[in-house]
């Protein structure tokens, strides 16, 4: 068990602890040695989480203080960071100043063990990033997706040629280059994938496909074939 889970750890065994807890106990509970159980807990009183106690004796976790709402394992937080990081290859501008409000909201919500892991600058998300797409913002298909609203699109299909479209979209898939809006056509009366760099153009529409999106999502799921390209506009 890494440091950091170990720190977590000994807070939660105190925090829920009805009477002093000695190393001896923490270091069996841990599977770790008394000796590291007491520098362990040398380094969350330095941090200011208020243990008190002593060697043979046991500690306590002094009342009033408790863990933030928002608690993660070692393991979970470094999800979250390399996450946050992945967003940064995409073109999604909006999603790219979320992620970073993200950070910070986590980081003044866990402790300092668990923050040292969005400090380390450990994990990294490498490769190109997508470019953001200029004929089309991707907050609006966002929001449309959520509000089920459809949208009027000027495309280019694979050939170059030019057609405007009615959509539902229901799903939005980012990629390395680009991303894909996947809606129901109302050309086509079909599912299809709409590649965001060959939208030229892109607005909302007023009109509304409520309560369809689930179902739409389903179609799409159910057409699902492995290995096989869904079919694009």
């Amino acid at each position: 068990m890494r440091k950091a889970s170990r720190l977590f750890e000994i807070i939660q065994i105190l925090r829920l602890a009805k009477k002093p807890v000695t190393g001896a106990d923490i270091a069996g509970r841990l599977e770790v040695t008394v000796r590291s159980v007491y520098r362990d807990i040398a380094a969350l009183q330095a941090m200011r989480v208020p243990i008190e106690g002593e060697r043979g004796i046991g500690y306590i976790l002094r009342p009033g203080f408790d863990l933030p709402p928002l608690m993660f394992s070692i393991e979970e937080m470094e999800a979250i960071v390399l996450s946050l990081a992945l967003l940064e290859r995409t073109g999604d501008a909006e999603l790219k100043q979320a992620a970073k409000r993200v950070t910070a909201k986590i980081a003044a919500a866990v402790p300092p063990p668990l923050r040292q892991t969005l400090d380390a600058n450990a994990l990294h998300a490498w490769g190109f990033a997508a470019p953001s797409a200029s004929a089309i913002d991707l907050s609006l298909v966002r929001r449309a997706i959520r509000d089920e609203e459809k949208l009027d699109l000027a495309y280019r299909d694979e050939l170059g040629r030019a057609t405007e479209r009615i959509i539902r979209p229901i799903a939005l898939i980012y990629y390395s280059e680009t991303a894909n809006i996947v809606a129901w056509c109302e050309l086509r009366q079909a599912i299809r994938n709409f590649r965001s760099d060959r939208i030229e153009d892109c607005q909302p529409t007023g009109l509304w496909f409520k309560g369809e999106g689930d179902g739409l999502r389903q179609i799409w799921v159910n057409g699902w074939q492995i290995n096989t390209p869904a079919a694009a506009g």
